[in-house]
């Protein structure tokens, strides 16, 4: 049998039983779809974190108070309890330091806001001029807070987003006067919109002077203090620079924990990278359990085509070829249920994209390539032994059982 007539044998025997094919396909199709519906799902939770940490700006060395007990970071120690406060001249000290660029610290706490019989609750944070710069923000309308000396406890607002559409609607807010806390600011500027990031909504904040903010909340404790190094190759010295200088003002005491954006990011692309991984494990199990089904299927249709293939061996077909033409049937019913469960698996992932516009839900192409070539694997290695089967008959005894 020349090879069109192989693959034309295979493609009648698959479609003589379109019941038994089309539950093998749908077997093979379910467990390409769960690879690239979960690596889509794992990879996107990836892309959305790191996209949210690079919100945060670029080149950052974080500062938080208190020390955690292993010198690491996670989200659950990220503030902790300190025996010394972080000031704001703890803050002025990093600029010294020819690695760092720029210095933001940073003080939050709730409060009200009200205007014109308008009262809303907000996030009020405290910082300095340079937190526009840092954060990569841009202003909608007016200026950012002013540049001066940072213990200024000067009664001025910027406002996000949602807080002045819904206090000014699309009214003018630079120059009105409001009332924050008890005290009467004025708004001198509008953030441009930013949305989400680190599960803090830039677009509900006040920013106000960091000095006033303190005052406000009645504490003299940064909530941290973000610093800008001069490049990426400077990140690791002004970390260090950051670490001593703080241990050096609080007599020797190693009571701050200093974490770069870069490293928080490794750490979770590793930690969501394995996650990844080990869904698509998972999924591929039932890539098995379909590769199965495929052998069952088709020692079945060994079992019916007994006559079939003692006439093939009679006529002179060679084992090699009637194993050859078992395999190209396993092999096709395989490719064909991975094509549409590679459909299937794309469709599931574009509907979460569809749901959830801000979390990219991408199959990574590895885990496609590896779903498609393991759909064809599994299909050719649970097809061999009913492939064997087919070439060993004997053709007369074969022509006796039909």
């Amino acid at each position: 049998m020349r090879g069109p007539d192989v693959i034309r044998f295979a493609r009648d025997a698959a479609s003589g039983n379109p019941l038994r094919t089309a539950l093998s396909l749908l077997a093979m199709a379910i467990g390409v779809a769960a690879v690239v519906v979960l690596t889509a799902l794992g990879d996107g939770a990836r892309r959305y974190v790191v996209a949210q940490f690079s919100t945060l700006g670029s080149n950052l060395v974080i500062v938080l108070p208190g020390r955690s007990a292993t010198g690491g970071f996670s989200p659950a120690n990220a503030v902790t309890r300190t025996p010394r406060d972080l000031t704001i001249d703890d803050a002025a000290a990093l600029l010294r330091s020819p690695h760092v660029a720029r210095v933001a610290p940073l003080t939050a706490g709730s409060s009200e806001i009200n205007v014109g019989g308008k009262l809303r609750e907000v996030i009020v944070a405290g910082t300095t001029a340079s937190y526009l710069q840092v954060r990569n923000f841009h202003m909608a309308q007016g200026s950012f807070l002013p540049e001066g000396e940072w213990t200024r406890s000067t009664p001025v607002a910027v406002i996000g987003g949602s807080v002045y559409r819904e206090l000014f609607g699309s009214g003018t807010a630079v120059g009105e006067y409001v009332r924050l806390g008890g005290r009467r600011v004025r708004v001198i500027g509008v953030l441009a919109a930013t949305g989400t990031g680190m599960g803090m909504n830039t677009d509900e904040l006040v920013l106000v002077p960091v000095a006033l903010a303190q005052q406000m909340f009645d504490s003299n404790t940064l909530f941290r203090v973000l610093v800008q190094a001069q490049s990426r190759n400077a990140i690791e010295s002004a970390k260090r620079h950051a670490a001593e200088t703080i241990k050096a003002r609080h007599g020797g005491e190693e009571d701050v924990t200093v974490i770069t954006q870069d490293a928080v990011l490794a750490t979770f692309d590793r930690l969501l990278g394995a996650l990844t991984a080990g869904v698509a494990g998972i999924a591929a199990i039932s890539l098995a359990v379909a590769g199965i089904l495929v052998m069952n299927v088709m020692l079945v249709a060994v079992a019916q085509r007994t006559g079939e293939i003692g006439l093939l061996k009679a006529l002179g077909a060679r084992a090699a070829t009637i194993r050859q033409a078992f395999l190209v049937e396993a092999a096709l019913l395989s490719l064909a249920g991975a094509a549409l469960g590679y459909l299937l698996g794309q469709t599931g992932a574009w509907l979460i994209r569809a749901l959830y516009p801000a979390f990219p839900a991408y199959a990574p192409a590895w885990a496609v390539i590896a779903a498609l070539a393991t759909s064809l694997g599994t299909g050719l290695l649970f097809g061999w032994m009913p492939a064997q089967r087919a070439a060993a008959m004997d053709p007369v005894q074969a022509l006796m059982k039909h």
